[in-house]
């Protein structure tokens, strides 16, 4: 029985080409970047042709590119960073009820330091509404952060119209781009967005990579004490194979983007269509419109989480209920408790389905007709 993976959202497979290029890297240019031998050099070489790559897919300036270790250290980084630096101008932050826990977590840790923090409502779809955003503005607001796309749900979120709302505040506005950067087109020239945090694994390149965008003249605090790295921003010695490969893996994903989407919605349509075939019930989670195309959330009304991910997974199919950092956790999804209210059996009953690179149209319909199979022997 084959195995397939349905879970690209908590991770992607490493793309051949991304492996290819970081293993000279690993074998030849251990040096040092900040050493001024020839050595370091030659790895410095590597990080700024990468800094470059990662600043050209935003249209940015490459000075305004921080690497990480991923999106977890870039949205604390952002929110903690931010919040600390200019605390001066107020400590009211604004975010939202369905975050990632890496920005959750944050605001939690800033609220224990003296910070207030308003969390936004969102609709049945998953959506924020501007209204919100504006009515819980402040004068002493200092930081407003909205995911660009949720990655429970998929939905994108209004960023473009939060950031207009933003552009004469004081406030800065953070998102975590995290599931929207491999499949939609970014231009911070045009987009209000000051701070935006990326994870490497996401677009089918290495793990313990990532990094924060921070536009010029953004006031931020470093979180980590040391060497000078990263303009005093992120101290520490940069991980060169690792910027490599992520460097690979974003030229990969601008060549193949639009290819992606394609797939990728294909891949969800069908997904769902089948399941209707073999005459499942089921609800798809979120806005039909207002989705990103890898990502679907479907509730399967009187089962629940555990068994279906058990019974799943003896299938030979990776799926999640959610959050990658809350996978296995027996507690209702923070994003649907959200979106349907506290004690909704969506809450308890839903799956997150998310497709990728490790997918053909066969597994596909292979999967969905698995699926199908569990449901009706759970019923």
């Amino acid at each position: 029985m084959k195995s397939i993976y349905m879970d690209h959202a908590a991770t992607t497979p490493v793309h051949p080409d991304v492996v290819d290029a970081m293993v000279p890297v690993y074998k030849e240019t251990f040096g040092n970047p900040s050493s001024v031998h020839q050595f370091g050099r030659k790895a410095r070489r590597y990080l700024d042709q990468a800094r470059r790559k990662v600043a050209e897919s935003l249209k940015a300036n490459e000075k305004e590119i921080v690497f990480t270790s991923g999106g977890t250290e870039a949205d604390n980084l952002a929110v903690i960073g931010t919040a600390r630096a200019n605390a001066g101008k107020g400590k009211h932050i604004i975010t939202t009820s369905i975050e990632h826990h890496a920005t959750l977590h944050a605001v939690e840790y800033l609220e224990s330091q003296g910070f207030e923090v308003t969390y936004l409502p969102v609709n049945e779809e998953g959506l924020v509404a501007i209204e919100d955003v504006k009515a819980a503005l402040r004068e002493d607001t200092i930081l407003v952060s909205i995911m660009m796309v949720n990655n429970e749900t998929g939905s994108i979120q209004p960023i473009s119209q939060v950031g207009e709302l933003l552009r004469d505040h004081q406030a800065y506005f953070h998102s975590d781009i995290v599931q929207a950067y491999g499949l939609m087109s970014l231009d911070v020239t045009t987009l209000p967005v000051d701070l935006l945090a990326v994870s490497g694994h996401k677009i089918n390149g290495p793990k313990g990579i990532g990094f924060l965008y921070i536009r010029e003249g953004v006031q931020i605090e470093s979180l980590q004490y040391g060497g000078e790295q990263e303009r005093k921003r992120r101290a520490g010695t940069e991980n060169t194979p690792a910027v490599k490969g992520l460097q690979t893996a974003v030229e990969i994903m601008e060549a193949e983007r639009m290819t992606y989407k394609e797939k990728y919605l294909h891949y969800k349509q069908l997904f769902i269509r089948t399941l209707e075939e073999k005459e499942v019930t089921f609800e798809v989670n979120g806005s039909e419109e207002f989705t990103v195309e890898s990502i679907v959330n479907i509730s399967f009304p009187d089962m629940n989480v555990e068994t279906l991910l058990t019974n799943f997974d003896l299938s030979g199919i990776a799926a999640s209920s959610g959050s990658a950092c809350t996978a296995g956790s027996i507690e209702p999804s923070h994003v649907l408790t959200a979106m349907f209210g506290p004690g909704h059996p969506k809450t308890t009953n839903s799956i997150r389905f998310s497709f990728g690179l490790a997918n053909n149209e066969e597994d596909i319909i292979e999967a969905a007709t698995r699926v199908s199979q569990i449901i009706k022997r759970l019923t």
